[in-house]
């Protein structure tokens, strides 16, 4: 069986703005803090709904990768 790789997610505060975008679509894998937002976990199993935060952050703030590949935002 092979294992499926995770994805690391990364916020770049300095960028972020605080609009909460990314925990309206997936408190589960992003929160507020010092408001600014912080992933909950740097590695999360693939899911569509990280990519989507990511591809909709308004200051592009979010970057998600897979073995080093910038995967999201996607253009």
């Amino acid at each position: 069986m092979r294992a499926v790789p995770l994805w690391r997610v990364v916020v770049d505060r300095d960028r972020c703005m605080g609009s909460g975008v990314c925990v309206a679509l997936a408190a589960s894998l992003f929160v507020l803090d010092d408001e600014r937002s912080r992933p909950r976990a740097e590695h999360v199993a693939p899911d569509e709904t990280v990519l989507d935060a990511a591809d909709c952050c308004p200051a592009r703030a979010v970057t998600v990768t897979e073995n080093g590949r910038v995967i999201g935002p996607r253009d």
